[in-house]
């Protein structure tokens, strides 16, 4: 039996299309000015238009200058909208044609030339629209195979309750790259946030190389730098491909983590953001010596990469994040006050910290991105629910966590490799829970 875990689309979810009133997305079908207010100022700029044209008399013509409004209308209008303008147009400036002194075929070239721009302003309306709305889609479409890739969150492991916040950039010009994952294997949970150099699609693919990359290593390699050359190999094998395609090569700047139950946790920095830990109501950043360099350029250097470990109290939070959060800004161009904001949310448990930073960003940015936003918020699981003894409390924020009563599968029976220190878990996309919280296991 299979049992099913959906995740909302503000969290980790497919994005959806809605349908606008044109056929496109919402964001392209929407008018950028409302039919009122359109109304209003088309009859406005008609009368001016005309009493100044009544005021010149014969020596200058105004009134044919209002072929130019439905040009203008199909730039900000909607179909409907623009339709509407071109035949109000239309109509005002055919009647002071035809109701001229003019000659036969002066009035009909004045009423075919209005005709034609008219017809020019609509068609160039729906084209503009059709092409928005198939950029949407292609946006959209880039959007739900990160959501699809990528892990839905909370996950626990046997060593780590994770939480997450990913919430991608549905711009054309703005989709980034950014990863995580959280896999358990035997030799401990291994986790990996990320972020791919660049912006676009092609983003998106050395991001998956990478990511893919680390799914595998993460089970096999016995030690984190084995997992780390493996995601380095993989990189520079999609840059190699892209090369060869015309395509630019990317780094990819990564924080790879091993937790395995104890009070230390083995970190390897490649370029990335360092890690902050929440505990005791307070929060600072983890004590890393100098960053190693990102993925994909480590033939730059000569010294191989390293790792190294530091304290993580029980009961405290470990934050993990890209730069869309540091690098986010205000209107005014400020960067957002990331570890300021930390020392407030101290004292809260990890999904609640991921909630307030996504609330706190929003506000901060005025709903205004220009990259994606990734963050986990890891939590050690306590000694005794690995041992096996309670369940641990966990209250899944609103939209990301399982059913209430999930369907409880059995784990298989499963043997300990020579060398491994904990038992060898169930391997990434078996559709089993957790057996004592429910929730999706890696």
């Amino acid at each position: 039996m299979t049992t099913w875990f959906h995740r909302s689309a503000g969290r980790t979810g497919q994005p959806t299309l809605p349908e606008g009133e044109d056929g496109g997305t919402t964001v392209t079908g929407a008018p950028v000015v409302g039919n009122w207010p359109l109304g209003i100022g088309l009859v406005a700029l008609t009368l001016v238009v005309v009493v100044l044209d009544h005021r010149t008399g014969d020596d200058l013509r105004l009134t044919p200058l209002l072929v130019v409004v439905p040009a203008l209308a199909s730039v900000f209008c909607r179909i409907g909208q623009t339709v509407g303008v071109a035949a109000w147009t239309a109509a005002v400036v055919c009647a002071t044609k035809i109701a001229s002194d003019s000659s036969y075929s002066s009035m009909v070239l004045g009423v075919g030339f209005t005709l034609l721009a008219c017809s020019l302003g609509v068609a160039a309306c729906a084209a503009r629209l059709g092409h928005a709305a198939k950029m949407a889609r292609l946006r959209s479409a880039a959007v739900a195979l990160q959501c699809q890739i990528l892990r839905p969150l909370p996950v626990l492991t046997d060593h780590v309750l994770a939480h997450g916040l990913y919430e991608p950039i549905e711009e054309d010009r703005f989709v980034g790259g950014d990863v995580y994952e959280v896999v358990e294997s035997p030799y401990g949970t291994r986790v990996v946030i990320g972020d791919v150099q660049g912006k676009g699609i092609a983003a998106i693919g050395t991001g998956f190389a990478a990511l893919g990359a680390f799914r595998e290593a993460a089970y096999r390699e016995p030690t984190l730098t084995g997992v780390v050359e493996a995601m380095e190999a993989a990189v520079v094998r999609h840059n190699g491909f892209a090369a060869q395609t015309g395509d630019a090569e990317r780094f990819v700047t990564a924080l790879v983590l091993s937790l395995d139950g104890g009070d230390r946790v083995e970190v390897l920095n490649c370029g990335h953001l360092y890690p902050r830990i929440l505990d005791g109501g307070t929060a600072r950043r983890v004590p890393l010596g100098d960053a190693s360099v990102p993925l994909g350029l480590g033939e730059l250097v000569a010294e191989p990469r390293a790792a190294e470990r530091f304290d993580l109290p029980p009961g405290a939070t470990l934050l993990l994040c890209t730069d869309g959060v540091t690098e986010a800004r205000d209107e005014n161009g400020a960067f957002y006050p990331f570890d300021a904001r930390l020392e407030r949310w101290a004292g809260l448990e990890p999904d609640e910290v991921l909630e307030a930073l996504r609330a706190d960003l929003r506000s901060f940015t005025g709903g205004v991105r220009r990259d994606d936003v990734a963050a986990l918020a890891l939590r050690p699981a306590p000694a005794a629910d690995r041992n096996g003894d309670r369940t641990p409390t966990f209250t899944p924020a609103a939209g990301s966590g399982p059913p209430a009563h999930p369907e409880r599968i059995p784990l298989p029976s499963r043997q300990r490799p020579a060398g491994a220190a904990h038992p060898v878990p169930v391997r990434l996309g078996t559709p089993l829970v957790h057996p004592r919280t429910g929730l999706p296991r890696p």
